[in-house]
């Protein structure tokens, strides 16, 4: 297996690590990136051949997979080039920036196949998501009816996407998206479909000039996680157009509603849901490690995990960066017949992120009715969702 990667950053150095650790036969051969300044950190970096265009990298070596970790505004650019070249690719998540570039790529994948894009949509594989599907389908909760989630990052997280380049709409696509597009992954998985209509409300109150620290404070708490490529150094007075809190609310296909709420400045993080059914509840939190099933007429717990003494894995993301990569390779390989997610997903999931923030933005409700007409057109699924495949249990 020969990987030659566009983008070559601290996301793709970590995943691209991990993907060896379960498939010793991966080599990765060349890079594309004007500034690799995580490249020294591979373990064979010292053979890595440096391209400066994809299209001279695909050109002039036998490859693979091509893996996207590229900044998210040139994503569709570089699978586009990819899926022109007929390589199979793996993408970092977001996929793409915006509702054009949505149906841009939508279009491409009806011509080329959905299957030949893979995705870093990382959440779905953790052991989390997994047990609350396997309650799913067991029938412990019965039909979703609502649910209410967050995603809360601590300070140091938050003062990362003040001073990354993320904090451009322009680069990352928005907040919502490049940091939440996860969690509306997750949801939508849980109710089995889409958002049809979604309101939002938002903006930036903690990381901004009247909250900086006194200057014998000590920031170093703000400077934790490095940035890189367009890089601010005080996130308080950040040129960024990103906001730091925003509060959802969703209707889906399927008639379940949901509460959403992201904040980027608490300092005790929650990653937490509580789905609720007609025939009992879930209630989970990613980064506090549980999942606890509740039956609704006798109140019995039927399931009551403790992630934090059960999960011991290397990587990010409470162990799913490695859960992913190990069922990758399987999938790869031909040991593995489906992923938990698609590509089909996380447009889905990116659509519904964007929807928010136009809700925002023009204070009205959002009706997705007409876009996902258009983007079903596509015929994308062709009978066989992610969401819907006993693989991804």
């Amino acid at each position: 297996m020969r990987i030659v990667t566009v983008g070559l950053g601290l996301r793709a150095v970590s995943v691209l690590e991990r993907l060896q650790a379960h498939m010793p036969e991966a080599e990765v051969v060349a890079y594309v990136d004007p500034t690799p300044y995580q490249k020294t950190t591979h373990k064979n970096h010292e053979a890595l051949k440096a391209y400066d265009t994809l299209e001279d990298m695909l050109a002039n070596e036998e490859a693979d997979l091509l893996f996207v970790g590229s900044p998210n505004h040139l994503h569709l650019d570089h699978i586009r080039t990819g899926l022109n070249a007929g390589i199979r690719i793996f993408a970092e998540k977001p996929v793409v920036i915006s509702m054009d570039e949505t149906m841009e790529l939508a279009q491409l994948l009806s011509k080329h196949g959905a299957d030949q894009v893979l995705v870093g949509l990382v959440l779905r594989y953790a052991q989390h998501a997994r047990d609350l599907r396997a309650a799913q389908a067991a029938g412990l909760i019965g039909e979703v009816v609502s649910i209410e989630a967050n995603e809360h990052i601590a300070p140091y997280h938050g003062a990362f996407f003040m001073r990354d380049w993320r904090r451009y709409t322009k680069y990352s696509g928005g907040f919502m998206l490049e940091k939440c597009c996860h969690d509306l992954d997750i949801y939508n998985m849980v109710t089995g479909s889409r958002p049809i209509r979604v309101a939002s409300f938002g903006g930036r109150k903690s990381f901004i000039p009247d909250n900086a620290p006194a200057r014998d404070v000590d920031t170093q708490v703000y400077h934790q996680k490095e940035s890189i490529w367009e890089a601010t150094q005080d996130p308080f007075l950040s040129d960024g157009d990103i906001v730091d809190h925003q509060t959802a609310i969703l209707e889906y296909e399927s008639g379940a509603s949901m509460a959403f709420h992201t904040n980027m400045n608490v300092p005790d993080e929650q990653r937490r849901f509580c789905v609720m059914g007609t025939k009992g509840m879930a209630e989970g939190d990613y980064v506090r490690g549980y999942l606890k099933v509740t039956q609704a007429h006798s109140r019995n717990t039927v399931v009551d995990e403790d992630y934090t003494k059960s999960i011991d894995r290397p990587g990010a993301h409470y162990g799913a960066d490695d859960m992913m990569c190990q069922d990758l390779c399987a999938y790869l390989r031909g040991e593995l017949k489906s992923l938990p997610v698609s590509v089909v997903d996380a447009l889905e999931a990116g659509v519904a992120a964007l929807a928010l923030d136009q809700a925002r933005m023009s204070k009205q409700v959002v009706d997705l009715t007409s876009y996902w007409e258009k983007f079903d057109s596509f015929n994308l699924r062709g009978g066989t969702a992610a969401t819907n495949t006993a693989e991804a249990v």
